[in-house]
């Protein structure tokens, strides 16, 4: 299954592990439609929430941290893929947490998207990856991604998912500012762009060709459309990255839409110095690395 760590089935239970991601580019091209044009390479990372499924009569939902468990998207997952297919019964979830949520790292979008691989397995509904893939982006942008998982190219909506090659061996250091979560922090953002913050994707242009060469992306082609945007929106977050520049990371960026930041290292302790160093500060932070998909060549 693309977007796992590993599964692994004990009787009519299955436990998986959803990656969370950083958006090594992310361009807006401009809004059509009612909706934003979106150019972006994805990358899943090690760094994973833990979900357990178990055959019941009903869909049920539990959730290591209780205030995440009202509208949450492994439940609206749960009952899609349940009316689309008209199954007639259901499944005991629970949901351990260990992605730091509304931080820019799609951890909510993989949880749903574990939810559709591993409910398509454990109901035998027997559903292709491209039907998978669609029934993902009805319920968000970034969910389609992590039915893939590994680097991707996301693009449109963020429906059109172009599996790539794997990153060289790279480690992502990720600081978590401890800043107040903002309702509706996405559309917030996307609400805020204009023509200044479009581009014409020349930046996943530019990386590409080095990517399919099995090279590593230059940090100066590293773009996101929300980066000035997110230090006006997020108080304080300039500091959390003059802090993390100070322990020594070299060419700081926003994850997704923030405000988790990350910085790449190439070598593991170099990563683990970073991170160690930030932590000594009372910071938030995590060593990860690049998670590999196992659905190379397809595409949504």
């Amino acid at each position: 299954m693309g977007g796992f760590c590993s599964v692994q089935e004990i009787i009519a239970m299955l436990t998986v592990y959803a990656p969370a991601k950083i958006n090594i580019i992310l361009e807006v091209l401009g809004k059509y439609n009612n909706y934003h044009k979106i150019s972006s390479i994805v990358q899943a990372i090690n760094l994973c929430d833990v979900i357990n499924f178990e055959l019941a009569d009903e869909i049920y939902f539990k959730c290591s941290e209780p205030s995440l468990e009202e509208d949450n998207l492994v439940t609206k997952a749960a009952t899609l893929l349940k009316e689309i297919t008209k199954y007639g019964k259901g499944a005991r979830i629970e949901l351990y947490k260990h992605i730091p949520w509304g931080v820019g790292l799609g951890g909510g979008s993989s949880d749903a998207a574990a939810t559709l691989l591993t409910l398509n397995a454990l109901w035998g509904l027997k559903l292709s990856v491209s039907e998978l893939a669609y029934s993902a982006s009805k319920l968000g942008s970034d969910v389609p991604f992590f039915i893939y998982g590994g680097t991707a190219l996301v693009e449109g909506k963020g429906g059109k998912v172009t599996p790539l090659p794997s990153l060289l061996p790279t480690y992502f250091v990720l600081l978590i500012p401890p800043l107040p979560k903002i309702p509706g922090k996405t559309s917030l953002l996307y609400s805020k762009l204009n023509n200044r913050y479009f581009t014409e994707g020349q930046f996943v242009r530019a990386a590409l060709p080095s990517l399919m060469r099995g090279k590593t992306i230059e940090p100066s082609l590293m773009f996101n459309a929300f980066e000035k945007l997110a230090f006006d929106v997020f108080p304080k977050l300039n500091e959390y990255k003059e802090e993390f520049e100070e322990a020594g990371a070299t060419s700081v960026h926003l994850a997704g839409s923030g405000p988790a930041l990350f910085a790449s290292a190439y070598k593991e302790e170099e990563a683990n110095q970073l991170c160690l160093r930030l932590q000594k500060r009372g910071l938030e932070c995590y060593v990860t690395f690049p998670e590999g998909g196992t659905l190379e060549g397809s595409k949504g």
